[in-house]
Formats: structure tokens, sequence, C-alpha cells
């Protein structure tokens, strides 16, 4: 059976960005459609239905945040991955946990853009999974019902804490979960602001779960933003860039003893 054409609707008010996106995204098989502002995309949205939404942070008239919070009221499924620039932080927190699906930083790479959004679409296409169902990521094995977690067939001993806060990651695979949204889910709303609490949980979890901590290939560092736990897409990704990953910028050479 012939797979439907994936339908994309970029929005950025830089022609440039558009210009540069439309190509290889048209090679790729997806059919591009283009709005400049975040009015303009409302009304495409209503008109045609799409598979997923590049939607630019940072624009004049109805900015990203709004036009994403206004899409949501009516699709709340669409996969929406936001556009930002580095100093951008507090809008990609506010984005996500407005429910966007992911961020691309510009400058970005098309293989990058690529397989996020690839990875968006999987997520919404994929069947649920039951909560307590146990969930196996590479060579991570994490079962709830148990609150047992086990690498290569080998017992791994958390904390309550650290197996609360890998449930959580791995529950939410290939997408980033703010801090605020992590620390709240472990220990409560009362504690949304403690950061570098978690930051500290995070360390002794990667030493337990990654062979190299400093370049973690689970779970990762998204700057400022949260974290995020390596859907099967992402490690074979890795695996295939032979290793090259860089050292996790969250990590500090005292981390390793």
């Amino acid at each position: 059976m012939t797979q439907s054409v994936i339908r994309i609707l970029v929005v950025d008010d830089e022609p440039a960005i558009r210009r540069a996106l439309r190509p290889p995204l048209a090679e790729l098989g997806f059919q591009v459609s283009e709005a400049s502002r975040g009015e303009e995309a409302l009304l495409a949205l209503r008109a045609a239905p799409y598979d997923v939404v590049l939607l630019d942070i940072n624009m004049p008239g109805l900015g990203g945040i709004d036009t994403l919070r206004r899409i949501r009221s009516f699709a709340p499924r669409l996969p929406v991955l936001m556009l930002s620039v580095r100093d951008q932080e507090e809008d990609k927190v506010e984005a996500l946990d407005l429910g966007a699906d992911d961020y691309v930083t510009k400058p970005f790479s098309t293989r990058e853009l690529i397989a996020r959004i690839r990875t968006a679409i999987r997520r919404v296409g994929a069947p649920a999974r039951a909560k307590d169902a146990p969930i196996e990521i590479g060579e991570i094995l994490l079962e709830p019902m148990k609150r047992g977690v086990t690498k290569r067939g080998e017992t791994i001993h958390l904390t309550r804490k650290e197996f609360d806060i890998l449930h959580c990651l791995m529950s939410r695979a290939g997408r980033v979960v703010t801090y605020a949204k992590l620390l709240t889910a472990v220990w409560g709303a009362d504690c949304r602001e403690e950061v570098e609490y978690l930051r500290t949980f995070v360390r002794q979890l990667r030493k337990k779960i990654e062979d190299d901590p400093s370049r973690p290939l689970y779970l990762l560092t998204d700057v400022a933003v949260g974290y995020r736990f390596s859907d099967a897409q992402m490690l074979k990704d890795d695996n295939a860039a032979n290793d090259d990953r860089p050292r996790d910028p969250a990590f500090s050479p005292e981390d390793a003893i």
C-alpha cells in the first residue's frame, strides 16, 4: 500500500528560511506549504489538513507562542515543532509546556530537522501503550509493575526517585521534558524550581545507565530547558554516526567520581 504524502506547513516570517526548507523537504517527498505569519497559519490549518507544523517562535503580529496556543485549542494532537534561536530558552520552555512536540534551534541542519519531524509524526501514529507496560529502548528495559530496570539483562539498582525520573523520561522517549515538568512529576509542584537538585539525581542516574556518563547515549540534556531520553530511531542514528557524540554540557569531571 502506498504511503500517503506527509503535508508540512512551514510558518516563518523570514523568506530565506522558507526558501531554504522547501527544496530538501520536497526532495524527500514531503508536500510543503508556507505561511509568513501566525494569522495566516491559522487560516491555512482550518482550511486543509496537515501532518506537521514547523512554527517560528519570534514573528511579528501573532507570535509563535500565541499561535501554538490557538492551534492546540482545535488540533491538540497535531505535531508542532518550534523554530527558535539560541537565546530563547524561556520561550522554548513555554512552548513545550503549551504542548509543542519539540523545537529546533537556528541555525539547524536539515538532517536534524528531518529526524525531529519524523520522530514527532511517529509518536502521533504509534498505538497507545498501557500505563504499566514494560518499556524497552536499546539495551535498557524498564518494568513499571516490578519497578525494575535492567541493562543487557543485568539488574540496575536505582533509588525510588531515580526510577521515577527514568520512568517519566522513558515513557516520553524522544521528547524533551522540561525541568519543571520532571520535578513536578517526581517531587510535586512545590519543587518545580529545584533544578540543581534534579541535576544531582540525573548525574547519579547517568552513572548507572550510561557506558560513558560524559557522552550519554540515552539520557540527553537540552541545555537550559530539560532532559530527553533517546528513542529507538535516535539510538540508531547515533550508532550510525560512529560514536561522535559531544561531551554533555551538564557534565563535569567530578561527576565521574
